[in-house]
């Protein structure tokens, strides 16, 4: 995790990150009420700024959609077919060619951008890229009150928890203290 005081970047997912911007919680507050903080957020995340050349109405768009698709694969549910075309709709702004490339003796097609990606398509990319990995699934933190998405890359895919260092380290903490307060028989 990041350390970065206004946001919480778990480092997963640049999409994820971007989702856990959204209130959680009714009476939660938007952690992007404004170009400024969004232009701050992607200067957290060591994204390529596009704050001067989008609006804020497209950059929550995008988030209700991605938080949606988040939701979707947490519960592995198909996501909806408007939650990919707003993703294909980011995606279809960068600029870039396909390029035929010798990857470990074989030959592979990639595509190769003719500029680094804004922040909202690195978003998009990253999504993209979460829905392309088969071993990957997105998760919701199982600690109460925290309601963090993340990537889950483990093996069994049991991880449950958006930091083992804060909500996981939490939970062992109250389950000590529930031990200790608990009548031995």
């Amino acid at each position: 995790m990041h350390g970065d005081p206004e946001f919480t970047l778990l480092g997963d997912a640049v999409w994820l990150d971007f989702v856990n911007t959204a209130p959680a919680s009714p009476g939660a507050r938007d952690l992007l009420p404004n170009l400024a903080a969004y232009h701050r957020w992607t200067k957290a995340g060591k994204l390529v700024s596009d704050a001067e050349q989008v609006t804020l109405d497209e950059v929550r768009r995008l988030r209700r959609h991605l938080v949606a698709l988040a939701e979707a694969l947490h519960e592995e549910r198909q996501p909806r077919a408007s939650n990919i075309e707003a993703i294909n709709q980011i995606l279809g702004r960068l600029p870039g060619h396909h390029q035929l490339t010798r990857v470990k003796g074989a030959w592979s097609t990639r595509f190769h951008f003719d500029r680094q990606p804004l922040a909202l398509e690195a978003i998009a990319r990253s999504a993209a890229s979460t829905l392309s990995e088969p071993l990957t699934r997105v998760r919701q933190c199982a600690a109460e009150g925290c309601g963090l998405f993340f990537a889950d890359r483990s093996p069994s895919h049991s991880r449950r928890f958006c930091s083992a260092l804060t909500c996981g380290k939490r939970l062992r903490i109250e389950r000590r203290r529930g031990d200790r307060l608990s009548p031995t028989v």
